[in-house]
């Protein structure tokens, strides 16, 4: 008896490595995500700054020409060290400090060493100076942790 050939057709070569490829790619990123996630749920430190408020003012005279009050809050679960704050365009001259007494924390008049540490849940006040600046001007203000992380906010001059 003679065999009947069909005409079956499957799945290219080259369409089924492309399918395998990007499964294996989505399947990868699904991994990464997940383990991020278990990484900080297993080590409990997450740092999270929230910028609650950034409030500018303009200075009839002085040195500088604007001056910001930055509420911050760490929403995180570990004490955030606040090791610079910049501010955009880098041509603006620019200083900041810390305000106490915010958080009823313990009074001190300067910033030691440049730093802030803000424990979890506290909230503090920084007063940037800039100067160089005009009316309408919009300027980012970018905090910067001792980890490596960076907070932007911008902010139009009034």
């Amino acid at each position: 008896m003679a065999k009947i050939l069909r005409d079956e057709r499957g799945i290219s070569p080259v369409i089924s490595t492309v399918i395998i490829v990007a499964v294996a790619i989505a399947v990868a990123m699904a991994v990464a995500f997940w383990m991020t996630g278990v990484v900080g749920i297993f080590t409990g430190q997450v740092e999270q700054v929230q910028i609650v408020a950034a409030i500018p003012e303009a200075l009839e005279s002085g040195e500088y020409t604007h001056r910001i009050k930055v509420t911050i809050k760490n929403a995180g679960t570990t004490t955030v060290t606040i090791d610079g704050v910049f501010v955009s365009p880098t041509s603006l001259e620019g200083k900041w400090n810390y305000t106490p007494g915010l958080d009823n924390a313990e009074d001190v008049n300067k910033i030691a060493d440049n730093t802030l540490k803000i424990k979890p849940g506290e909230t503090k006040l920084i007063t940037v100076y800039v100067n160089g600046t005009t009316a309408g001007q919009s300027i980012e203000i970018k905090l910067h942790s001792a980890s490596g992380k960076e907070y932007p906010k911008m902010v139009t001059l009034p």
